[in-house]
């Protein structure tokens, strides 16, 4: 079956080279997708750049786009246990979360569904009696969107949903492992209506498309969720034509446990915020910062609850953590587990792969729990992009603060107190986009969604993204 769509057809890659998307809990063919050549790159750019010069899509009113994005909600929740499915099947993650994404999804469309007319413009005074300024908002252009493997459908749908609503075209480039949803999502935005050339979908490596894309004079802006390396190669890439560019490229989360924090509630909640979908997330807290003497109780505690944590077939309704997306991603996460050996801290949980028989031929790795920590070492400073949380003391409201902002990245992280005072002082100093209190949640639709430093530029979600996929323009208008 073609895979690609471009300029409002399926269609195959013009070289016929395909690509195996394997199943990671038993490694077993799912199907083959085809792979976009660089004719079918620029196909696709030259679709979406036609129809967005050509007015259709951003000529069409925000009430018609709004509508047409609450028909894709829609369509979304009718074919939700097939897309939940897919996404499990793919990502190896647990129907759960697959579900979960579905539901998200939906509401993301809906969000920017409802948004899509809200704001027309404002006028503006200018100091004079006989001028007016009106300051009027207008779509990017044509924008590339380049979404990861771990979050397939839902960060795709933080990319198209806001872009679309504000009147842009877009060519999607999902990651390579993981085209299966995205396919149905553009399945579905067809069925709803979307006219063709405004939507298109390009399969294959990042490193070749997703430079092309990004160099090309051809698009307007970029917006890319990844790696920090590929994150550097499109900045540079884009600066050809200047385009706009987004890019949320990782973390490495702090969860800071003050001793006088709900140590039961943070024990009962916290591995889901590092082990959901099996601690590939770029929000995961996998370094938990824990006031000295609370130390003994909070490391006993959240060892308890992991080993609770159900591992298993992520078909299986019971399953908490699947798989990780390959066995190429294990191996580099049981690496870094051998590093925190190494460098002398002690597992207390997990580090291995599961005993049960059953699970044996797929890419798992029981929830890991280090002990014994610093902050210099190689496991509390980089993304291990795994099931692995490192625990780390310290005595002080300062050196809390100190040791959560000696990172590179600054995207997501939780405070644990009962002072909400203590905690707002610390959230306030944490150089980081999106932090909780007493909570490990980090992503609602309706807020910004970004980091500090290496962890990118921008903002998705919440009206953020429209600002992202939006020009603005100021109309001086004489009257005299």
């Amino acid at each position: 079956m073609a895979s690609l769509f471009i300029d409002g057809k399926w269609a195959s890659g013009s070289s016929g080279v395909t690509s195996q998307v394997i199943n990671p809990f038993d490694q077993g063919l799912i199907t083959e997708v085809d792979v976009a050549d660089d004719v079918d790159v620029a196909q696709a750019i030259l679709a979406a750049r036609r129809t967005f010069d050509a007015g259709e899509w951003p000529g069409t009113s925000a009430t018609e786009r709004g509508a047409l994005l609450n028909k894709v909600a829609e369509l979304l929740q009718r074919d939700r246990e097939e897309i939940a499915r897919t996404e499990t099947l793919n990502t190896g993650k647990a129907i759960r979360e697959g579900r979960s994404d579905v539901d998200d999804v939906s509401a993301v469309f809906r969000y920017y569904a409802g948004l899509a007319d809200k704001d027309a413009g404002r006028v503006v005074a200018t100091g004079s009696a006989t001028a007016i300024s009106r300051i009027v908002y207008e779509p990017v252009g044509v924008c590339a969107l380049i979404s990861p493997w771990n979050y397939p459908l839902l960060q795709a749908s933080w990319k198209v949903a806001p872009a679309l609503a504000a009147g842009n075209t877009f060519v999607l480039k999902p990651a390579q492992v993981t085209p299966l949803t995205a396919i149905h999502l553009v399945r579905i935005l067809a069925e709803a209506g979307l006219p063709h050339g405004v939507g298109n979908l390009l399969l294959g490596p990042g490193e070749r498309i997703g430079a092309t894309l990004a160099e090309s004079g051809e698009v307007d802006l970029v917006s890319f969720t990844g790696g920090g390396v590929a994150g550097r190669s499109i900045m540079r890439a884009a600066a050809g034509n200047v385009k706009k560019v987004a890019l949320e490229l990782g973390g490495k989360s702090p969860n800071i446990v003050f001793a006088d924090a709900d140590l039961d509630k943070f024990a009962r909640e916290s591995p889901y915020a590092v082990f959901d979908n099996s601690g590939q997330d770029c929000c995961a807290r996998s370094r938990i910062l824990v006031e000295r003497p609370a130390h003994e109780r909070v490391v006993e505690a959240f060892v308890a609850a992991t080993r609770n944590v159900k591992v298993g077939d992520p078909e299986d309704e019971a399953t908490e953590m699947g798989s990780l997306v390959s066995f190429r991603q294990r191996d580099r996460v049981a690496e870094y587990i051998a590093i925190g050996r190494d460098e002398g801290a002690s597992i207390v949980c997990g580090g291995e792969v599961p005993a049960d028989p059953a699970l044996a031929g797929g890419a798992y790795l029981m929830p890991t729990v280090f002990d014994g920590v610093s902050n210099e070492m190689r496991i509390a400073r980089e993304e291990i992009f795994g099931p692995v949380v490192s625990i780390i003391p310290f005595d002080t409201e300062e050196e809390a603060i100190r040791l959560a902002n000696a990172t590179p990245y600054g995207l997501s992280g939780s405070i644990w107190s009962r002072d909400i005072g203590k905690a707002l002082r610390t959230a306030r100093a944490i150089q980081a986009g999106v932090l909780s209190v007493n909570s490990n949640s980090s992503v609602h639709t309706e807020a910004p969604f970004g980091g500090y430093k290496m962890s990118g530029i921008g903002r998705e979600l919440g009206m953020s993204a429209i600002d992202m996929y939006t020009e603005t323009k100021n109309i001086f208008i004489d009257l005299s």
